[in-house]
C-alpha cells in the first residue's frame, strides 16, 4: 500500500507540474485527486500498522507472563580457594643481621 501511495505522489507531482505549465484545469483536478487518494491510503496503512502493533504487544505481554528462568552452574565449585591469585598471600622474606634469608613461615615454626 505504501508503494501505491508513492506512485500516486509521483503522479500527483507530475500532474501538478503539467497543470502549472499548461494552465489546464482538468490536470490540476487529477493532481488533487491523486494527492487525496494517496493521503487516504497512508492513513489506512498507518491504522492497520497500529492495530497490528497492538495485537503484537498483547501477544508479547502474554508471553511475558510465563516466567523463564535459566539455571547457570556455579563456576566457583571447580576452583579451589588457594588458586585465587589476586588475594593469595605471598610469603615475605627477611634478611637477618647474619646474612641469612628467613621467610615468615620459617619464623612461625621456630
Amino acid at each position: 500500500m505504501l508503494i501505491v501511495a508513492l506512485v500516486l505522489a509521483v503522479i500527483g507531482l507530475a500532474a501538478l507540474v503539467t497543470a502549472v505549465v499548461t494552465s489546464n484545469e482538468l490536470i490540476a483536478w487529477v493532481c488533487i485527486a491523486a494527492s487525496v487518494i494517496g493521503v487516504v491510503l497512508l492513513i489506512v496503512d498507518a491504522l492497520r500498522e497500529r492495530s497490528r502493533g497492538d495485537s503484537d504487544s498483547e501477544t508479547a505481554a502474554e508471553d511475558a507472563d510465563e516466567e523463564y528462568v535459566e539455571d547457570y552452574p556455579d563456576d566457583t565449585d571447580d576452583v579451589p580457594p588457594e588458586a585465587d591469585t589476586e588475594t593469595a598471600a605471598v610469603p615475605t622474606e627477611t634478611v637477618e643481621s647474619d646474612g641469612t634469608t628467613v621467610t615468615e613461615d620459617d619464623r612461625n615454626t621456630h
